[in-house]
Parts: structure tokens; C-alpha cells; sequence
């Protein structure tokens, strides 16, 4: 029994100790500063915005060509004897290019100018015989059948020397016609002949392809060539950067190709590009005429609160979304048109729009291209 008293005793003198360390750790609790608790950090997707016109767009691959391209030839047949030109030489107009052997036009000119002088040399005999034959007339001494032959050979002698005249500006025509010279300005693109050869009057000599006007030479498939006909057209020069260059729709072939049943189209380019070589590849890109510039975003991206549409666009910080009210121009299967509200580069949330909240910061753990 005193054991047990002993014990008790113990514990209750133990009591008022645990008490007291007790109160001291809460007062030493209370002390210490409180630390908030961290604001939930968002994870998103986001997708860059790139404007482009609202109409589907199409590009189809052509080659830069001439409106103008001449085949030139001699208009007399004869031996080539030089050629002063090559393939890609750029002329001028009046430039020689190319010459044929002269001898029989320059021995058709000499005959010619012979018979001329013959037939002056008969107009005079004939117009020394008529005043002859006036004065022999008035004095009665022949009768008037005389006088009128002898205007008869007078005129008769002029015609032959207006017809000598005519032929000698032939003969000297056909001279000037040996040399081959170039009508406009422009580049050699082709030469099928070679010096020695002979040709006719008329077959091709040369090409010569005009600089001052350039075109871009396209092939477009049978069902397409509709829209083409109304559509907005920019060319890409392949190797010039990016840019881009206003073309108007020229020509439109009447008949399809029977092999690939594409229709050949040619679209005019401005005059500041003639400085582009011929043959170089361009790309037609082509977009329903009047069609503005929009934004494709997924549907996802696109929030109403009842006041009208709105997305999550990053901040400029990066690391928070804001709201930015839009206007929507209409829908393409998936994807939502906006016409209004957001500029080139815009980065807008995509995935997890419904649970942003201003105020907390974000994390972007996916970014997409934009939709075009």
C-alpha cells in the first residue's frame, strides 16, 4: 500500500511540469509570423495568332515568262554568213543581229539600176521626139496620128522609168532585208540556227523576249479555274526572301491541257519587275477576292459570358492571361473565324481556358503554331 502511495504522489507532482511546457510551446506558437499559402500556379496551352485572309487560299507553282515573245527571221531567203548575238544577250532596238551573204541582192540592185538608166535614157529620145514632132505639126508638116504616137512613146517611156524607180527600191529593199535587226528592246532566248545554214524567207531565227513586261505562267486544275477567275493573286518569286507581289489575272486558256486537264493561266505582274530573270519559279497564292485578314483559333479558345465572345491572351509579363473581347466572322469545322480583337503574334490560351483566373500566375507547358 505504500508503494502505491508513493507512486500516485510521484505522478501527481508530474502533472503541473507537462502543464506548464504545454503552454509554453502554444505561447511560442503564437509567436511566430503567419506564411499565406502559394497561389496556384495554371498550366496551359497556348497557340500564336497569324492573320490571313478569310477566304480557303491556294498556290499553284509557275515560271516567270514575257507577255511579248517574237520568233524573228529574215524576210529573204539566203546563207547565214554571222551571227552577232548569243543566247541571253540583251539589245537594244535597231541592234544587227545577224546577217545573210549579199551577192545576188547586191547584182539584182546593180541590173536594176541599170534598166532605169536605160529606160531615162528612152524617156529622153521619146520627149526630144515629141517636141519635135509639136513644132513639125504646128507648121503643118505632119499629121496628127504622127503626134499622137510620138505622145503615144513619150509616155510610154516615162512608165518605164517610174516602173525602173519601183524596182530599184525593191532591189535595195531586199539588200536591207540580208541584215536581221531587232525591232524592240528585249534578251535573246533562243537561236536554232547556226552560221552556214540556209534559210527561207520567214523561218525563225531568233526568239527575242521582251523585258518590259513579265508574266507568271501557271497550270490550274479544271475545277479551280472558277475561283481563280475572282480570286485575290500575290506571286512569290522563289529566292527573293518572302515577299510578296500584287498579280492581276491576264489570260485564261480556252481549252484544258488533254493530258493533265489543267487550264494555263497567265498573271501580269507590275512594271517595277522587269528587273526578274525569265524562267525563274514563282508561286501564285491566291484568296477569295474581298476577303479580310482573320485569326483561326480552335474552338476551345473561344469563351462567351453572355456580354459577348472573349479569349485568355498572355500578358506581356508571360506569366499571367488576361481577357480580350473579340468579334467572330464565322466557322470553318473546327475552328472559329475572329475578325476582330487580336493582332499578329498574340499568344491565346487554348486548353484550360474555363478554369483561368486572372489574379494566379501561369505556366505554359505546350505552344502551337497557328492555324492558317
Amino acid at each position: 500500500m505504500s508503494m502505491t502511495r508513493r507512486r500516485q504522489a510521484a505522478s501527481i507532482s508530474k502533472f503541473p511540469i507537462l502543464l506548464g511546457t504545454v503552454a509554453l510551446a502554444g505561447l511560442l506558437a503564437g509567436c511566430k509570423e503567419e506564411v499565406p499559402p502559394q497561389a496556384t500556379v495554371q498550366p496551359v496551352q497556348v497557340m500564336s495568332v497569324a492573320l490571313a485572309p478569310a477566304a480557303p487560299a491556294w498556290s499553284y507553282v509557275g515560271t516567270i515568262r514575257p507577255r511579248y515573245e517574237s520568233d524573228l527571221g529574215f524576210r529573204v531567203g539566203g546563207k547565214i554568213v554571222s551571227r552577232l548575238v548569243d543566247v541571253g544577250d540583251s539589245v537594244e532596238p535597231g541592234r544587227s543581229l545577224s546577217k545573210l551573204d549579199t551577192t545576188d541582192f547586191e547584182l539584182s540592185l546593180e541590173a536594176q539600176k541599170s534598166e532605169l538608166s536605160a529606160a531615162r535614157a528612152s524617156l529622153v529620145e521619146a520627149k526630144a521626139a515629141l517636141a519635135r514632132y509639136e513644132t513639125l505639126f504646128q507648121e503643118g508638116h505632119v499629121a496628127q496620128a504622127a503626134l499622137d504616137q510620138r505622145n503615144s512613146a513619150a509616155a510610154e517611156a516615162q512608165s518605164r522609168v517610174e516602173k525602173g524607180e519601183r524596182n530599184v527600191a525593191l532591189a535595195e529593199n531586199q539588200l536591207s532585208y540580208a541584215e536581221l535587226k531587232a525591232d524592240h528592246a528585249g534578251i535573246i532566248s533562243m537561236i536554232p540556227v547556226e552560221v552556214g545554214q540556209v534559210v527561207t524567207a520567214g523561218q525563225t531565227v531568233m526568239r527575242l523576249a521582251r523585258l518590259d513586261t513579265l508574266e507568271v505562267e501557271a497550270d490550274v486544275p479544271e475545277n479551280m479555274i472558277g475561283r481563280v477567275k475572282s480570286a485575290r493573286a500575290e506571286a512569290e518569286i522563289w529566292g527573293d526572301g518572302a515577299k510578296h507581289i500584287p498579280a492581276t489575272l491576264r489570260e485564261v486558256s480556252p481549252e484544258a491541257d488533254a493530258t493533265s486537264r489543267t487550264y494555263r493561266v497567265r498573271f501580269a505582274l507590275p512594271s517595277d519587275t522587269t528587273a526578274l530573270s525569265i524562267g525563274r519559279t514563282a508561286t501564285i497564292h491566291l484568296a477569295g477576292a474581298g476577303s479580310g485578314d482573320v485569326a483561326r483559333l480552335p474552338l476551345s479558345a473561344v469563351s462567351n459570358d453572355g456580354k459577348g465572345s472573349f479569349v485568355w491572351v498572355v500578358a506581356a509579363s508571360g506569366d499571367r492571361a488576361e481577357q480580350k473581347r473579340v468579334e467572330l466572322a464565322g466557322f470553318e469545322q473546327d475552328r472559329v473565324l475572329v475578325n476582330s480583337g487580336l493582332l499578329d503574334g498574340d499568344r491565346v490560351v487554348t486548353l484550360g481556358v474555363h478554369m483561368l483566373d486572372a489574379d494566379k500566375p501561369i505556366r505554359i507547358i505546350e505552344q502551337k503554331t497557328a492555324l492558317r
